[in-house]
């Protein structure tokens, strides 16, 4: 798997932390609220399924993102 550059690390976290801040305004809930939550299942019956899911990837994306930098 090629490494990515610092400049694709950057874009993927100004991306993700555009989705995430979406997500945020649209439920009325913090990023870490929500994972919390999210973790132990307390969520909806399923309604919201496809986009809690993508919320949850992308936090798990920008945490990633967050780790390659600091390793840089």
């Amino acid at each position: 798997m090629p490494e990515l550059t610092i400049s694709e690390i950057l874009s993927d976290l100004r991306m993700a932390e555009e989705v995430i801040s979406k997500f945020e305004r649209r439920y009325w809930i913090t990023s870490d609220q929500f994972f919390e939550l999210y973790s132990e299942g307390l969520l909806d019956d399923g309604e919201h399924a496809e986009d809690f899911s993508e919320w949850a990837g992308f936090l798990k994306l920008k945490q990633r993102r967050k780790s390659a930098v600091a390793v840089r």
